[in-house]
């Protein structure tokens, strides 16, 4: 059986600031106007974040609009969310997130099978060289390819 994926939102900020170690995925605790919102795409990962307190792995400060149609009963945008995961893996990830310059950054929010997904990952903070050094590379590849498709016309 396939399993279809809709991606809702990305964190492509992730990747720039961050050095992605270990990804993980997993479910979010959400109220039914989160879902709808969400469902429409307006989730905002860019400051968002995950900790690991009271054995319970928590989505901070991402930002889920309200969702148009609700009434009195709609969600708050920024409030903590629960993530949805095994003990063992919150285990892990609590021993990563106590180790020096480690932390959890959301990459992708995602709709798998009819459920909301949060992938994350275990990441390091790059410095602005890290930062320049990617940028530099990035651009070369670029080049590389516009090179290789004038050669071929």
């Amino acid at each position: 059986m396939e399993s279809r994926i809709k991606i809702l939102s990305d964190n492509r900020q992730a990747g720039h600031n961050y050095h992605l170690l270990e990804r993980y995925e997993a479910g979010l605790a959400l109220t039914g106007t989160e879902v709808k919102a969400a469902k429409d795409g307006k989730i905002q990962l860019k400051d968002s974040f995950a900790e690991v307190a009271g054995n319970e792995a928590w989505l901070l400060n991402a930002h889920i609009s309200q969702y148009s149609h609700g009434n009195r009963e709609n969600h708050e945008p920024t409030r903590r969310r629960k993530l949805l995961l095994h003990r063992e893996e919150i285990d892990k990830l609590l021993g990563k997130t106590r180790e020096k310059g480690l932390t959890l950054v959301p990459t992708k929010m995602y709709l798998k099978n009819g459920r909301i997904k949060l992938e994350f990952a275990v990441a390091k903070g790059k410095k602005l060289h890290d930062k320049r050094e990617s940028e530099r590379r990035r651009e070369m590849e670029a080049e590389a390819r516009a090179a290789i498709g004038r050669h071929r016309s």
